[in-house]
């Protein structure tokens, strides 16, 4: 697409008749069954087992976060046991397999966990950085840990080369959202390297090991998150400075945009899914009695907002969380930071060319692909998975390798 008629992809477009995937559920919570597909869906490149996974669902109680930390943290100990076991013996392959997927489950531990004090926030995530880079020295796989200089900090990152990119060749580079790792996105850099592209996946503030290692909080204005990103990238050995793309995931997919509106060496921005408005896609999925309660000021939130954590551990644990992430105090605060992060008057000066991907099962964000979309102004294209495609949710969770055929098609030529 070659200009900016609001013309949507449909990867298929047939009508499927009859219940989807999608209606099977393993959690009567929808965000830790979200949370349980996603760990799942770490198998198609070798994450994660079916069994490890389905045994460890069997001995969680719905929403039970302490639960949810335990048995997944006991299913990653005892991978890595056997890891080192196996390294000792000198079985380089089983090891790196099981550094793998140990590594998927200490990430997977802290998914749906929001106690920064409790000594496994940052036990587990080192845990899994270091099976992690087991995993890459053993297999032979082609990413190196790097260190993105970040005011008096740094972002964790890991560079991923093609082994048949081109002298000078494209890099994409790429980061999650409030709860997945971008080590958890294989089905990008897989992909990327496969086709020749270079791929950076950063921790940036807010995710992963920068929050619970490094203590950075996310903050609205990301194009200083991803300006010295793109610093770092251009100087990269082997990399095209003029051919560097960004993508988002899941709230990255408000971040990503939000950085392109300002850092113009970018040729494509990926935004899956896109969200304009972060603030106003949170306050729609809140309960009645917190949305009624924010008029009413700081004082009167804030204790219906203890209320409904008393009733709900699904909302206790997303304001715990979501307090910690942002750096705030209170839920009123956090409402109030939710409601920076808008890009309603910057989108129309990303001059990227765009894509917005998002799902007919979409949850989360829903409707804010759609609002990024139309405010866009830069050549874009609109990619919505329906149900024909079994890539229908949040960020394509379960169908990964429809999500890296149809990204990776569009990129093609375009990157």
């Amino acid at each position: 697409m070659t200009d900016t008629a609001a013309r949507p992809i449909t990867p298929v477009n047939e009508h499927v008749p009859g219940p989807h995937w999608t209606s099977f559920r393993f959690f009567e919570s929808e965000v830790m069954d979200d949370q349980f597909k996603h760990q799942l869906g770490q198998m198609f490149y070798g994450g994660s087992d079916l069994g490890e996974c389905l045994e460890v669902a069997g001995r969680i109680a719905s929403d039970d976060e302490q639960m949810w930390l335990d048995e997944w943290s006991s299913l990653a100990g005892r991978l890595q046991e056997r890891a080192e076991q196996a390294e000792g013996r000198g079985h380089r392959q089983s090891a790196a397999s099981l550094y793998k997927r140990a590594a998927t489950y200490w990430r997977g531990s802290l998914i749906h966990h929001a106690l920064p004090d409790e000594p496994r926030t940052r036990t587990n995530a080192l845990d899994a950085y270091r099976c992690w880079d087991r995993y890459l020295e053993l297999s032979g796989f082609p990413g190196e840990a790097l260190q993105i200089p970040y005011e008096s900090s740094f972002l964790p990152a890991y560079l991923y080369r093609s082994p048949i990119a081109e002298a000078k060749a494209p890099l994409l580079i790429f980061f999650q959202g409030r709860d997945a790792w971008s080590e958890d996105t294989g089905w990008v850099y897989e992909n990327a390297i496969r086709r020749g592209y270079h791929a950076l996946s950063v921790h940036c503030p807010g995710q992963g090991m920068a929050i619970r290692v490094n203590g950075l909080p996310f903050r609205p204005d990301w194009e200083n998150v991803v300006t010295p990103i793109v610093d770092v990238a251009v100087q990269l050995e082997g990399v095209d400075p003029e051919r560097i793309g960004l993508m988002g995931l899941s709230f990255g997919g408000h971040l990503a945009p939000r950085a392109a509106a300002f850092e113009k060496r970018l040729k494509v921005c990926i935004a899956n899914p896109g969200a304009i408005h972060w603030g106003e896609s949170i306050r729609i999925g809140l309960p009645p009695a917190l949305t009624e309660a924010y008029a009413d000021g700081p004082d009167t939130f804030n204790a219906v907002a203890g209320a409904v954590s008393d009733a709900s551990p699904v909302a206790s644990w997303f304001l715990r969380d979501s307090m910690w992430k942002h750096g705030v105090a209170t839920p009123y605060e956090l409402m109030v930071e939710f409601d920076k992060f808008d890009i309603r008057e910057l989108a129309g000066r990303i001059e990227a060319e765009t894509l917005v991907m998002d799902g007919t099962e979409e949850v989360f964000e829903a409707g804010q692909a759609h609002q990024l979309y139309e405010a866009l102004t830069c050549r874009k294209e609109l990619m919505l998975f329906d149900a024909s495609t079994t890539a229908q949710l949040h960020c394509q969770t379960g169908a990964f390798g429809t999500a890296g055929e149809y990204l990776f098609d569009w990129l093609d030529g375009r990157l």
